[in-house]
């Protein structure tokens, strides 16, 4: 009898999710796709349930009912609530850190402390509760400064300020008037760190790391880093400046001793450890940790895997990582960028039909975010929509496929940036393969 081919459920309803079923599905070991709940364009390729992703019972119903092998998180929030837990405890393999572990996302103040712990570069932060202590706290810090909420905020919950006037306006904002409810019960006043971000994500059992390409994703709404921040609009990979050198300072310096620290805690971490890190004159230190894949990187990272993601994935949820051979990875570089909706990232309008999807070249990947089906067309559903995706051999040669292709793409309101890997055009340094294992 042939044996069956797995059936994966991914868990989540944006680009990421959209992306990480893209690369299941070309994995040779996988039969079945499920997505809970999907969006528009996992619809097309994949079997979308209507099942919210923070519904954890109905989550685990439905991996038993459909004999599911292995259940892949994308969103943070139901790592948070205990999502991997549940699945561990009726015995599911799942990919993604459980409520203790991903308490690295969750508590920025409690990260603080491991880091702390770890030894792992970061920048000084002092911890607040309440306005007139926040107040208090200014005075003996320099700007600009970083004001973060330690809670999940949905990726909008850290401002830089440049003087008093701007930093008790948001202080104000995040503690008197709730503006990110619970996310801002506590907050961080942190040093500034001048640099440039990288984003450096490793799959992990909690013992071997396989690092992916690392990316760079652009957080601010308009063009040259202007406006509020956002989701992310637009990432590129792989990230020139981080060669072979600098990742094995990243995962010596970081990433190794802060799985060492969480395991002295008695905490197991299985899943994405994302650093987002900036790289100082002093070396890379870390700015926050994210406990899942990242959004966009997710959508840059992916086209260039060769290798089987189910595969990788599938290994770490076993606690069997040392047996992955090394990641095969594409030569080129991948360019992202992120067709937002009118008015995002504030309120905005949806349901407009988006015209153009089947007009697009084969070699540009169209990842939907915020869309759904609606009377057999696809329409906008989110305040992100879209990511153009392209793979080429230089910086230049993937940002024209991706721009080219834009202007195919209409919907009403449709904003998005023009600079994404502008800045890389020139660089003629090659990408570089990382090392793909090590033990902490």
């Amino acid at each position: 009898m042939a044996r069956r081919g797995l059936t994966v459920l991914v868990v989540g309803s944006g680009g990421r999710e959209h992306a990480l079923v893209w690369a299941l599905q070309r994995s040779p070991s996988v039969e079945r796709v499920l997505v809970a709940p999907g969006n528009g364009g996992t619809a097309a390729i994949a079997e979308n349930l209507p099942i919210p992703a923070t519904d954890i019972p109905a989550l685990v119903a439905t991996a038993r009912d459909y004999r599911v092998d292995l259940t892949v998180v994308g969103p943070e929030e139901p790592l948070a609530r205990g999502l991997a837990d549940a699945f561990q405890e009726a015995g599911l393999l799942v990919f993604g850190p459980t409520a203790a572990a991903a308490r690295i996302e969750a508590s920025k103040a409690w990260a603080k402390d491991v880091m702390r712990a770890a030894g792992v570069p970061t920048a000084h932060a002092t911890i607040v509760t309440a306005l007139e202590e926040a107040l208090s706290v200014l005075d003996t810090m320099r700007f600009p400064l970083v004001i973060k909420a330690s809670g999940l905020a949905a990726g909008k919950g850290a401002v830089v300020v440049n003087n008093r006037v701007e930093a008790e306006r948001v202080l104000h904002w995040m503690l008197v008037e709730r503006g990110l409810g619970p996310a801002a019960d506590q907050v961080l006043l942190e040093e500034y760190l001048a640099g440039r971000e990288v984003s450096f994500l490793a799959v992990t059992d909690g013992t071997t790391v396989v690092p992916l390409q690392p990316a760079r994703d652009y957080k601010r709404l308009g063009d040259g880093d202007t406006g509020p921040n956002t989701g992310g609009m637009g990432a590129y990979a792989p990230v020139p400046e981080v060669t072979p050198e600098l990742q094995r300072e990243i995962l010596e310096r970081i990433i190794h001793p802060t799985l060492t620290e969480l395991a002295r805690r008695g905490i197991t971490y299985r899943g994405v450890l994302y650093a987002g890190l900036m790289l100082t004159e002093r070396g890379p230190a870390v700015l926050e940790f994210n406990c899942r894949f990242g959004d966009p990187e997710t959508q840059v990272i992916l086209p260039l895997l060769e290798s089987s993601l189910a595969d990788l994935l599938l290994a770490a949820a076993r606690g069997e990582l040392h047996s992955v051979a090394s990641l095969r990875w594409h030569p080129g570089v991948s360019v992202t960028v992120a067709l937002a909706s009118g008015g995002y990232p504030g309120s905005y309008a949806t349901g407009y039909p988006i015209e153009g999807l089947d007009a697009l070249p084969a070699e540009v990947l169209v990842f939907h975010a915020g869309t759904r089906r609606e009377n057999g067309r696809i329409v906008t559903a989110g305040g992100r929509v879209l990511n153009v995706t392209a793979v080429a051999p230089t910086f230049a040669a993937a940002r024209e496929r991706v721009y080219a292709a834009i202007e195919h793409i209409r919907f009403p309101g449709m904003t998005y940036r023009r600079d994404i890997a502008l800045a890389e055009v020139a660089s003629a340094i090659k990408p570089t393969v990382p090392p793909t294992t090590g033990t902490a």
